[in-house]
């Protein structure tokens, strides 16, 4: 069972007396199962209704643990930033405002910059590949234990976007054309791709692009034609380019490990079976919808630009360096990005 924008569920206190007791003693076992039911928050950052994310995973995934525990399990939905901003919900998730929170790693990189590896520009050509290839390091390889394990949270399911396109407020013909431009990035690893392309990377969450291109702040972001259209970007854009890999973003539900720890058996195996379930349905879907996405984009009056072949040449040869210098730039701080890497394109082939 779901609800969404619920208030949040008080602890009721029942002071039984002899005389109650023995009347609820005859009454049918539903008041005890009743009492028996667990509420769980669920909050993220995406729009209440149509993100290519949180419908057909969250909902999807809710829907099923629900039915797997016979109702015993109840999620109350809070969407849109209710409780609390993107880069929040980590925070947030481990306090206990939160059960089930929507992490994703590149709004904490400063915790979570492993994560990163599947942002990569060039990695990978569909979004199951990056997700896949990130549920396997996540869920139980290594970015689980040297990444969430230490920020105390358990990933639930996730999604790694399709390859990620330039949408830009102006025409543009060349790849020269982003040069010094403001562009929305999502951390380290876009951060590198940006710079080798001479533009100028800003940080920014999704929720906050669109006012920030239609102020003029950015001039354009990286971004998947799903994101487009879920946040209404594809209305301020005036190109987007076609066929390209400027990088991806991971993104993901997640649950403190104190939290999972204390639900029952039973709830926890029909967590971790319908949130591999759901991670592969949304990915899929995912993949399916990138045309249909990009021909709301086109109907909107966004022009689509396919670079020159001497120009995606040159981008490949500039990004095949971005993954090397991510791991360096990690293993120096201490972090294993090289193993990270290693195992993220180990991944990545074993799942192609």
């Amino acid at each position: 069972m779901i609800k969404t924008n619920a208030p949040l569920a008080l602890p009721v206190r029942r002071v039984l007396t002899g005389c109650c007791m023995t009347a609820m003693l005859g009454w049918s076992g539903s008041v005890f199962s009743q009492e028996a039911k667990i509420v769980l928050r669920v909050a993220d950052s995406f729009p209440a209704s149509g993100h290519y994310f949180a419908e057909p995973g969250a909902k999807y995934f809710m829907d099923a643990v629900s039915k797997a525990t016979n109702g015993q399990v109840v999620f109350e939905h809070y969407p849109a930033e209710q409780l609390g901003k993107a880069k929040d919900l980590l925070a947030l998730t481990l306090s206990g405002v939160t059960d089930i929170g929507s992490v994703m790693p590149s709004y904490v990189s400063d915790k979570m910059p492993l994560s990163s590896v599947a942002e990569l520009p060039g990695n990978f050509s569909t979004s199951c590949e990056g997700t896949l290839a990130y549920w396997k390091t996540a869920r139980d390889g290594v970015i689980a234990q040297k990444e969430y394990a230490p920020n105390g949270i358990r990933i639930l399911f996730t999604l790694v976007s399709v390859p990620y396109q330039l949408l830009m407020k102006q025409k543009i013909a060349s790849i020269k054309d982003v040069e010094g431009k403001k562009m929305r990035s999502l951390g380290s690893s876009m951060d590198i791709a940006m710079r080798k392309l001479k533009a100028v990377p800003i940080r920014m969450a999704a929720p906050e692009v669109y006012e920030s291109l239609s102020r003029g702040t950015l001039d354009g972001a990286v971004l998947s034609y799903s994101a487009a259209v879920s946040y209404n970007l594809h209305t301020v854009g005036k190109s987007v380019t076609v066929g390209e890999n400027f990088g991806s973003a991971v993104l993901t539900y997640s649950i403190s490990e104190a939290r999972w720890k204390k639900l029952p058996e039973n709830v926890q195996k029909a967590m971790l079976e319908a949130g591999d379930a759901a991670t592969r349905r949304v990915c899929a879907l995912m993949d399916k919808n990138t045309e249909p996405d990009l021909d709301k984009v086109r109907q909107a009056g966004v022009t689509t630009v396919r670079l020159p072949a001497a120009e995606k040449k040159e981008l490949q040869s500039l990004f095949a360096t971005v993954g090397k210098e991510w791991a360096e730039d990690l293993d120096r701080r201490g972090k294993p990005g090289s193993e990270v890497l290693k195992a993220y394109q180990d991944a990545l082939h074993a799942v192609r």
